[in-house]
């Protein structure tokens, strides 16, 4: 099977000629305007057009023409075939490289895995589940993240005072 990264996730439709609105996981989402094809479920899509509205790229895919046709896709995932990446710079990693990721602090303590990402816009927050805890939110700050080591999935922090 083929590597796809993973760069928005479909919430809505918007209006009634089969847009839809797509939440962006790329930090650069004019990213969607380089593209001739995005995958859905494993299947391929023409993108007929790209604009933007608030945090939202709004998507207009070939064959999709109304409302309803564009509500079946609600939830689904935007992906792109690894090829079609763009290279990380440096300090910079690919969200899915981050998840099941380990998480230890820079004492050497195990807080747990990353088990979700949130995108807040202003910066990323990890979603680490410890083994018998309440899950720990990191947010993706220098301050906070002292190093990824995506070869051996293992991400050391500095945790402000009361984070945990």
């Amino acid at each position: 099977m083929e590597k796809t990264f993973l760069i928005g996730k479909i919430v809505n439709t918007q209006g009634v000629h089969g847009e839809m609105r797509v939440i962006p996981t790329t930090d650069d989402i004019t990213r969607f305007e380089l593209l001739e094809k995005v995958l859905i479920d494993g299947a391929e899509y023409t993108i007929e057009r790209v604009r933007y509205h608030k945090q939202f790229v709004l998507l207009k895919l070939k064959g999709i023409d109304d409302m309803t046709t564009a509500e079946r896709y609600k939830t689904k995932e935007v992906r792109i075939p690894e090829e079609l990446a763009i290279p990380c710079a440096e300090d910079e990693y690919y969200v899915r490289d981050l998840y099941d990721m380990r998480v230890i602090t820079e004492k050497g303590e195990e807080l747990g895995i990353i088990r979700d990402i949130i995108f807040t816009g202003a910066n990323d927050v990890y979603v680490v589940r410890p083994k018998n805890a309440k899950d720990i939110l990191i947010p993706a700050i220098k301050g906070c993240i002292l190093n990824v080591d995506t070869t051996n999935k293992v991400m050391t922090v500095n945790l402000p005072e009361g984070l945990v």
